[in-house]
Order: structure tokens, then sequence, then C-alpha cells
């Protein structure tokens, strides 16, 4: 529907008065002059699409209407043809409301979608939205932006030998309920975002539509996937020393990869009770539930799908996760200007699932990690453009307090400092007691080496269970019971009492004699 139809949405005025202006939302009042007008219409096409509303006033929100501006509505549904060029198709609809006099009146609604082209002004001039502002383009960001628009369009072009029958309907129709949409899948496709195209009563579905409703989008991009790899130690190794220890891979469409790697994660991620010196329990994750989320949407949103030899990956080290998405940064967004950066390569896929909630805003989101980050007192993320590839590295919570570890020369185990000075005589003491009585048990070299590993882990004061056993040592549940029985043999764990069962912290006021259990 271009070109001036009129659209059927479930917007309403109250809807639209709870709205900010955004990088997709603006309204404007209907006294606006159509030449003034064209600057915002080519700043969301050039952008990433979204909403304009006239009959608004864009500073004090007050309801004028458009009824009785004939004449200016018809100027102003002119303008999206006559005064930018390329021609910015739109879709339009009038939304009930009640004006500022308490008469019955409408507002008009405009639907503008991101635009493969860069479209300009009668006088020549581009403009983009940036943030909630409509800014001009000088010569060279034009030109940068000219570049990138071949970049963007991927998720536009049809795919061959594909047809209707590779949608899934029932999943579509579910997504067209929740939005409010009336009409059927297929006119859905058909008439929304350049999700297909018929010809002599044939159909072809773009690479946005088999990504977000096929039946089966591997079938066409096999490597358009996520895939969660887990290593033992700090570092990727090869070969011999290969230290992979998970390996899984989520297909599917985009939201279930997202919600599937989502709640996977979430079983990899260790958590810390400890009780504080009030008596009170608290518990602390590796990793913001916030960020570790938005890494993953993040890459399925704006990965490059026209690369076709890899896939998303995510690779979790004992101190820090990384998160690979293949594409370069478009030209005008600097690694070191990100946080602020507002662009969506797949603007059809980002606002699917600004749909669910999963996306925002275009761009809030890194700025958040960055806050959730600083607010954990954990180092910012670091990106890194690799070649085609672009790494964001997030550190966990066990890097900011150096972890303590033990070693002896015969053993393999090495004394590690905390990283805090005036701990030597604490907490890392108690902890080279609980070395020494591990290295002297009868316990074979395997059995040493997995009690290190989970007293690495532990710090004064903190909760486990054998669902954290089964986390650091990525172990069956009951290899995790049996761990905890031998370690108890030693006297290193204690029971903590009133906080369900099978709970247990290190044990340092008791470290003499073996328990006999």
């Amino acid at each position: 529907m271009k070109g001036g139809a009129t659209a059927l949405s479930n917007i309403d005025i109250a809807t639209i008065l709870s709205m900010e202006e955004s990088q997709t939302f603006d309204r404007k009042s209907i006294n606006i002059a159509p030449r003034d007008f064209s600057n915002h219409v080519c700043a969301f096409a050039n952008a990433d699409g979204g909403i304009i509303v006239v009959g608004i006033s864009d500073k004090t929100k007050r309801i004028e209407g458009v009824d009785s501006r004939e004449r200016q509505v018809n100027e102003l549904l002119r303008v999206p043809m006559d005064f930018c060029t390329p021609t910015v198709p739109f879709v339009h609809e009038f939304v009930d409301c009640v004006d500022s006099n308490g008469k019955a009146n409408h507002v008009l609604v405009f639907h503008i979608e991101a635009s493969p082209l860069v479209h300009e002004n009668q006088a020549h001039d581009a403009y983009i939205r940036i943030g909630d502002k409509s800014k001009i383009l000088s010569y060279e960001d034009r030109m940068t932006l000219s570049l990138d628009k071949g970049l963007r369009s991927f998720e536009d072009i049809l795919v061959p030998d594909s047809s209707y029958d590779d949608i899934d309907e029932v999943y579509l129709k579910e997504y067209l309920q929740m939005v409010g949409y009336s009409r059927s899948p297929r006119e859905y496709l058909l008439q929304n975002k350049n999700f297909a195209k018929e010809k002599a009563g044939e159909i072809r579905l773009s690479v946005a539509a088999i990504l977000l409703f096929g039946k089966n989008p591997q079938q066409f991009f096999p490597r358009a996937r996520v895939r969660f790899i887990r290593y033992e130690g700090t570092e990727e190794k090869f070969g011999t020393e290969m230290n992979v220890i998970k390996d899984v891979i989520f297909e599917g469409r985009i939201l279930e990869q997202i919600r599937q790697a989502v709640a996977y994660i979430q079983t990899q991620i260790k958590e810390r009770t400890y009780l504080t010196k009030g008596g009170i329990f608290t518990t602390e994750l590796e990793y913001p539930e916030f960020v570790r989320t938005e890494l993953v949407v993040n890459a399925v949103t704006h990965r490059d799908y026209s690369i076709r030899g890899t896939e998303i990956q995510i690779k979790m080290f004992d101190d820090h996760l990384v998160v690979e998405s293949p594409g370069n940064l478009p030209s005008q967004v600097k690694i070191d200007k990100i946080r602020n950066a507002h662009f969506a390569r797949n603007s059809h896929i980002a606002e699917y699932l600004k749909d669910y909630k999963y996306v925002k805003d275009f761009g809030e989101g890194v700025d958040r990690i960055y806050r959730e980050m600083e607010a954990s007192g954990l180092p910012v993320p670091e990106y890194r453009q690799d070649s085609f590839i672009l790494k964001v590295i997030v550190k966990n919570s066990g890097f900011a307090l150096q972890k303590t570890g033990f070693e002896s020369e015969k053993t393999g185990f090495t004394l590690q400092k905390t990283g805090i000075e005036s701990e030597k005589t604490g907490f890392a003491l108690q902890k080279m007691e609980i070395a020494s009585i591990v290295l002297n048990s009868g316990f074979g070299k395997t059995i040493k080496e997995k009690m290190k590993k989970i007293i690495d882990e532990i710090d004064e004061n903190q909760v486990i269970a054998a669902k954290d056993i089964m986390k650091i040592l990525a172990c069956k549940p009951t290899a995790a019971t049996e761990m905890i029985k031998r370690m108890r043999s030693l006297n290193l764990l204690k029971k903590i009492e009133g906080v369900g069962p099978g709970r247990y912290s290190l044990n340092f006021l008791s470290i003499t004699t073996p328990k006999d259990l």
C-alpha cells in the first residue's frame, strides 16, 4: 500500500500521546509547511523508518486535529511524492481524537518504511533521523550513507525458489493477531515491508520474510543461526589442547533463535549467593541479565545476512564472554562512538523484534549495556572489528575480584594473588590452608584439579549447592553430588541451615580433621 493508501493499524490517540519523540516517532503541527515536512519524511526514509503524526503540536502536545484543514492535508499527502526524490513510499491513516476545543476530530498518521535508497528534498539536501532530530547530511556523510544502503537492502532481496508455501502461516497469524492486523497473512506479506512480491501469479519472499516467518529458514540460509561454545579456561585452544566443553547450535526463525540462546546461556551463568554481615542472603550473577540478553538480540538483529559462510558465535570463557557477529559496522558508526550510535542494518527485523519488546528503540540497548556494566562495577564492553566480524567482549563479575587459585609444582596447582594485597593475611591464607588439605589428601590428580576449580570459584561467605558445582565443572547432577561428598569428607564444606536443603559454604573455622560421613 503506497503513495497515500489508507492503512489499518492498532494505533490510537492514547498510544500516540503516550509516545515520546524518538528515532522512529515524531509529531508535527498541521501548520507545518510542506517543504519543511519533506525534510522529516526524507530523514525517516533514509534512517530506520517510523511514524510521523500530523495534527498535534510537537512542543505542547496540544491536539489540533486536521478535519478543518482539508487543503493542507492534501498538500502534506503530496509531500512524499512531489517534494522528495526519489519518491518515498508511505502509508497513511486518520486516527480518531478529541481536539483541544473538545470536538471530535482526527490526526493524520504517516507510516514510513526504511528505504534502500537515499532520498533528498527539492533543494537537493538529504536528511537523516538521529535520535529525536532530523539532521542534514554533509556531502561526505551522504556518500557514506549511499555505500551503507547497499548493505542494508539485503533483507529486502527476493529469494529465488521461495514461495508462499515456505511461510509458516500459523506462526505468522499469531504475530498479526498480536499487532492487531486484521487482513490475511498473504495480504500482509504483499503489502508491508517488501516481504513478498507477486508476479505472474507466483509469490517470491524476501530474505527478512523467510528469516522471520519461514517454516525452515536454514533451508535457504544454513548459517543464519546462533552457536554457543563454552571453553574451559580463559582462552581458546586448538588441536590436542582443544578446550571446548559445550557446543550448541540454535536454529529456526529469528525469534526462536533468540529465545533458545538466551534461555540456554542462563543455564551456564554462575550464581554466587552470599551471607552478608547483616545475616541477609544476596545473589550475584556472573553477567547482568540485560547485558547477556541484549548481546544476543543485537547480534541477531544487526548481523549481515549476506555473509553466508559463518554464523553468530557466542563464546563463554571462565572470565569473559565474546559475541562474534558477521558484518562490518556501517561507515558512519565508529567503535569509539558506538555507545550512542543509531543505525539498523536490518530495519524490518528490528521493527519485528521491537513488537516483542526485545528492541525498545534503535541505539538504546548498547548504551544500557554500558550502564548495566558500570552499575555492576564491571569493565565496560569492548568492541572490535576483526576483518568482517564484529566482536563484543564483556568481563564477568569474577574479573573484578581476581579469583584465588592454588598450585604445587608436583600437581599443577598454583597459588595466585587475589588482587587485593590486604587479603593475604585473611581470605587468601585460609585458601592456602584449604589448598594444603587438598594437596595432601588421598584423592587422585583429576579429583584434586576439580576441587581446585570449585574452590577457585567460591568466594567468602558464598552459599553453593549441587547446581553450582554442575555449572563450574559442566558435569551431571550425580557427579556434582559426589564431589560435594568428597569435599565434605575433607571438612572443606559446612552445611548452611535455613536456606533449603543441600546448601554449603567453605569451612574456614574447623579445617582440622576429615569429617566422618
